[in-house]
């Protein structure tokens, strides 16, 4: 007589229950550290706009922090296409957050060693070509490499774009840097003056001038960058392009034995993540009235790998966090005159803690290789 329960009188339905009860524990996990983020997150915003409302931090502060945290959470989303969904170990993040900020400026800026006649926003797409170009030649020999000896490649050629930068003065004005920085909008009507046109204006306990309102469209555009980005790559992440990167990442053998090109795919996605990072660099350069080869530093690409290994490999809302994050610990630290030392000390114990308590990210994907309407929703990213 068939046993109803199966071979070991076990009933079907109570491992799925079981499975069912498992799955939901995770997810009510998941739930209560995104929920309590988001609390965290709220409350941090309106105690910075509280302490601007008494006086305690300048407006133009408050903009510059937000500003930041954006131009932070773009090298992370640049990275996390590239690690996340590709598994590529880059650390030449740094080299191409310069290229953004070096390329427009040797074009636009007044004290530039090559030409000052092109406008800041026709400097932005020949960075994107420059950035292309170097990500090519970069990935090109290196991409065919794996692990550790792709890592040391791109550390590599980072440091060879940072002395190039840094000695060829004829073209880079080298050590000496770049100074007569124009406005992101120069040339643009309407938006070319409006910092000056708004004028001064009393509000409270703060005089708004020209340095607040060029702070806020800075911060405008660096949004914009942001969104754009975080759209773009939440919809290729979805799409089947993201998801035969996720299985590159996981296996590429499997992905190769199913006929996909792993070596095209890792350099699209190199070459994607390169552009993200590189529009950081744009608005860097834009918000600061001299450009120096010290925008090379591999802090930033150290940095970035900290954002996407707190937010979650893989998660562009992971990505975003860890930018905040990061701006967090570096001008919070700074604001109570802790040392440049102690700031990255501090940065590695959250590391430490995050890997020990929380190896997948404080907001890492769910269900990512599963198609996002397959559970009547939309899977997060």
């Amino acid at each position: 007589m068939a046993d109803d329960h199966g071979e070991n009188g076990a009933d079907p339905a109570d491992d799925d229950s079981t499975r069912s009860a498992f799955e939901g524990g995770e997810d009510t996990s998941q739930e209560r550290i995104e929920t309590a983020t988001n609390v965290v997150l709220a409350v941090a915003a309106l105690g910075l706009l509280g302490g601007a409302m008494v006086g305690l931090i300048s407006p133009a502060y408050l903009v510059f922090l937000v500003s930041l945290a954006g131009m932070y959470a773009l090298l992370s989303l640049g990275l996390n296409v590239q690690w996340g969904y590709a598994g590529l170990i880059n650390f030449s993040v740094a080299a191409f957050f310069g290229i953004g900020a070096y390329v427009p400026v040797l074009l636009s800026a007044t004290r530039s060693p090559i030409t000052d006649s092109v406008p800041p926003i026709a400097g932005v797409f020949v960075a994107v070509i420059v950035t292309v170009v170097l990500a090519l030649a970069i990935g090109i020999p290196t991409l065919s490499l794996r692990e550790d000896y792709l890592a040391i490649a791109s550390l590599g050629l980072a440091e060879v774009v940072r002395l190039v930068f840094r000695n060829q003065a004829d073209w880079t004005g080298g050590t000496s840097g770049v100074g007569g920085i124009p406005l992101f909008f120069d040339g643009v009507p309407v938006l070319e003056t409006l910092p000056r046109d708004i004028g001064t204006v009393d509000v409270g306990f703060y005089t708004l001038g020209f340095q607040f309102w060029n702070s806020l469209l800075n911060a405008a555009i660096v949004g914009a960058f942001v969104l754009g980005s975080f759209l773009v790559l939440r919809r290729m992440h979805r799409s089947p392009w993201g998801r035969v990167l996720r299985t590159i990442r996981s296996d590429e053998d499997l992905a190769e034995a199913l006929g996909k090109n792993t070596y095209a795919f890792r350099m699209q996605a190199f070459v994607l993540g390169s552009v993200v990072a590189m529009l950081a660099g744009v608005y860097y350069a834009y918000s600061n009235y001299y450009l120096t080869p010290d925008i090379f530093d591999p802090i930033y690409t150290f940095y970035a790998w900290i954002a996407v290994i707190l937010g979650g490999s893989g998660s562009n809302r992971g990505a975003l966090l860890g930018g905040v994050v990061i701006v967090t610990i570096v001008e919070g630290t700074r604001s109570l005159g802790i040392g440049a030392s102690w700031r990255l000390f501090a940065v590695g114990l959250l590391i430490i803690a995050v890997i020990r308590f929380r190896p997948q990210g404080v907001l890492p994907p769910r269900d990512e290789l599963i198609w996002p309407g397959a559970r009547g929703g939309e899977a997060d990213e």
